[in-house]
């Protein structure tokens, strides 16, 4: 008798348990689609038209690069993507738009690096660069040429940097204009070189070329896509690329391997919003994005005059933007420059 009332006392305790734990696991269950439930949930994106402000006039690469993602981007999202075109004051129109708009993830801005060459000249502008922005993804990069013409007695970045020493104040570059990456780059090659070329502005790169052809100017540099027709035809001499490492569409050293470690200028795009844009909407333009730059056919029209496609995340583009501001501030207050 003793053992089977143990025994019943044990069966009627594991009866009392195993409800217990069950009715304690339903009411977390409970509590936890109550707690879901209570979070605000991520609309979906987007819900209209999005707009593309572009910070330059139609025609130029900002615009061939914008209007060729917004095309893939409206066919993934099923939702117009507006180029607007807001040109004038080096971007600070467009960027004074983007930053005043509706911060829903409905107003998106192209930013390039002169937007950090103007923050790098402290410039008074209607935004701010750091503070009034987040950043998306940066599209692209491009490098420049680095070209004299053929009269002058140079093939390398080396053997330019010691003509120039040998010949002080004789040599004379171009650029498009006070304050333009041309500018600072060429100046910070001054800088790294130990040489003193004197500056000569144009308006646009176009008559920086020609400014070379008529010989006004002994150095140039610009975009392959802009240079690469005046070499063919003999009129121009390449000497290396300003990248990093060395690019498959030309064969030309870089100016770091060939004369000047670490040197390294190139243009870039990338894709920034208003501050105030949530965190679900900036990983849906991120992942728009970098879905139109990995198409095969994005790649084969933006990266034909030597652009790099990157597709970085919000993180290193911000790291991007900051470093590229503090590195040119540098060059700028070294040279006294002043923009126009």
């Amino acid at each position: 008798m003793g053992e089977s009332h143990q025994g019943r006392r044990y069966k009627d305790v594991r009866e009392l348990v195993i409800p217990a734990q069950a009715a304690v696991q339903c009411l977390l269950l409970l509590l936890c689609a109550a707690a879901h439930a209570a979070q605000p949930q991520p609309a979906a994106y987007p819900t209209k038209p999005v707009r593309f402000l572009v910070p330059y006039a139609p025609g130029a690469g900002t615009d061939t690069t914008a209007r060729t993602l917004a095309a893939k981007l409206a066919e993934r999202w099923n939702q117009q993507v507006i180029v607007d075109n807001r040109g004038g004051a080096s971007g600070a129109i467009a960027l004074e738009a983007a930053a005043n708009a509706t911060a829903d993830g409905h107003t998106i801005v192209l930013v390039t690096n002169s937007q950090a060459l103007g923050a790098a000249t402290g410039i008074k502008l209607p935004y701010d660069l750091a503070a009034d922005f987040r950043p998306v993804t940066q599209v692209l990069s491009v490098f420049y040429v680095l070209y004299v013409p053929p009269a002058l007695p140079v093939k390398s970045p080396r053997e330019l940097i010691a003509y120039a020493k040998a010949n002080p104040n004789k040599l004379s570059y171009g650029s498009s204009g006070a304050g333009s990456l041309q500018h600072v780059g060429t100046e910070m090659f001054n800088q790294n070189a130990g040489i003193s070329l004197v500056h000569v502005p144009y308006k646009g790169s176009a008559g920086m070329i020609s400014g070379m052809l008529a010989n006004e100017i002994q150095l140039g540099m610009n975009s392959l896509f802009s240079v690469r027709p005046q070499v063919q035809a003999g009129r121009l001499r390449w000497l290396a690329i300003t990248a990093p490492k060395r690019s498959p569409v030309v064969d030309l050293p870089t100016v770091a391997e060939s004369a000047l470690p670490g040197f390294e200028v190139e243009q870039w795009y990338g894709i920034a919003t208003p501050v105030k844009v949530p965190e679900p909407t900036i990983a849906a333009l991120h992942s728009g994005f970098t879905a139109a730059l990995r198409m095969p056919d994005v790649a084969q029209r933006l990266t034909a005059d030597g652009s790099t496609l990157v597709g970085s995340t919000p993180h290193a583009f911000s790291a991007l933007v900051k470093a590229e501001i503090a590195k040119w501030r540098k060059v700028v207050q070294a040279a006294n420059i002043r923009m126009q």
